[in-house]
C-alpha cells in the first residue's frame, strides 16, 4: 500500500481529518538509523504525528517540530515536518527494545516514559517561533498529541497513530489520523464519531488489511459526508546540507572557531536525522574565520 495523506472533512465541515498511510516512510526512517522494534514504533509514531499535524500549516515556508521525552530509555524522539508531507525526525536511543505489554503491543509508553513534556514548535516565519508544551499523557504519543490539541489549542481531537514492525525489523504497516471537531460542532455529533472509533479495528489492523486511508476514512464517517479535499505523498526527507552545517559552525562564534582550527584536527559533523557526516579540514575551517573576519 503506497504511502498517501489526505485532507477530508465530515458532516458539512464540522469535522476536519487528517489521515495518512506512512509505512513506507516510517520503513525508510528506521532503517536510516538502524532501530530495534520500540524504537521502530515510538518514532514511527512520532513521524506520522508530525506528518498529520506538519499538514495543518498554512504555507510552504512554515515548520512544525515535535519533541517528546518522558526520561525513558527512548532519551526523547525529536521530528520536523512541513506543510507538503515532508518529514525529518530520530530517537535518542534506536537500540531500545522493552517487552511487549500486557495486551501483547510494543511498550512504547514504557520506552517514552512519563516525566516529562511533549513540545510543539511552529516555525511561521515570525520574529519568535510558536512554543506550545503539555505534560506527557500516556507516553503513547498518540494520546499525547490528542491531550497537546485540547490543551494547547482548546480543540477536541482524536488521534490514532501505529507502526506494526515485522519480524525482521522492517514497517508492515504504519499510519494514522487526526479527528478533530471544529468551533459549534454538535456534541452528539462528537459522541457517535466517538462510539465509532472505539469499535474499528487499529488503524494498523486496517492498513495491513489492504485497506487504502480513503477507505478507512469511508469506513469509519459512513453516512456522514465524508468529502475528500486534498492528497499528497508524505516523505522521509532529509534539507541538510553542507552550507547549513557551516552555518552552524559559524553560530558557535569566532573564539571557538579558532580553538577547532589551531587544534587542526578534522572536525566531523552528523546530521542525526539522516546520518550523514560533514568533513570539515583544518582549511575548510580557516576559509570560514576569513569570511567572518
Amino acid at each position: 500500500m503506497k504511502d498517501k495523506l489526505i485532507r477530508a472533512t465530515a458532516k458539512d465541515g464540522q469535522v476536519r481529518i487528517i489521515a495518512a498511510i506512512t509505512t513506507e516512510l516510517v520503513n525508510e526512517a528506521t532503517k536510516t538509523h538502524e532501530c530495534m522494534p520500540t524504537a521502530s514504533a515510538a518514532l514511527g509514531r512520532m513521524l506520522t504525528g508530525g506528518v498529520l499535524m506538519g499538514a495543518m500549516l498554512k504555507n510552504d515556508t512554515d515548520s512544525l517540530t515535535t519533541q517528546i521525552d518522558g526520561g525513558g530509555e527512548a532519551k526523547g524522539v525529536t521530528v520536523t515536518a512541513h506543510h507538503d508531507g515532508s518529514v525529518k525526525g530520530y530517537i535518542g536511543n534506536p537500540k531500545v527494545d522493552l517487552p511487549l505489554n500486557e495486551k501483547g503491543k510494543l511498550e512504547v509508553g514504557g520506552a517514552i516514559g512519563k516525566n516529562g513534556y511533549l513540545k510543539v514548535i511552529k516555525d511561521m516565519g515570525l520574529k519568535e517561533p510558536y512554543v506550545g508544551q503539555v505534560p506527557i499523557y500516556t507516553g503513547e504519543v498518540g494520546d499525547d498529541i490528542a491531550y497537546y490539541f485540547t490543551v494547547s489549542e482548546q480543540t477536541p481531537s482524536a488521534v490514532a497513530l501505529g507502526v506494526l514492525v515485522d519480524t525482521d525489523l522492517s514497517i508492515k504497516a504504519a499510519g494514522g489520523f487526526i479527528i478533530q471537531m471544529m468551533p459549534g460542532a454538535s456534541e452528539f455529533l462528537a459522541d457517535i464519531i466517538t462510539y465509532r472509533l472505539e469499535e474499528v479495528p487499529s488503524v494498523t489492523a486496517m492498513i495491513e488489511k489492504g485497506m487504502t486511508i480513503e477507505e478507512i476514512l469511508e469506513f469509519i464517517f459512513e453516512d456522514m459526508d465524508l468529502k475528500i479535499y486534498d492528497a499528497l505523498v508524505p516523505a522521509y526527507k532529509c534539507d541538510c546540507s553542507r552550507e547549513r552545517v557551516e552555518r552552524v559552525l559559524i553560530s558557535i562564534g569566532k573564539d571557538d572557531l579558532q580553538e577547532i582550527y589551531d587544534e587542526g584536527k578534522t572536525e566531523e559533523i552528523l546530521c542525526h536525522f539522516c546520518n550523514k557526516t560533514y568533513d570539515f579540514k583544518p582549511e575548510d575551517i580557516k576559509k570560514i574565520l576569513e569570511a567572518i573576519n
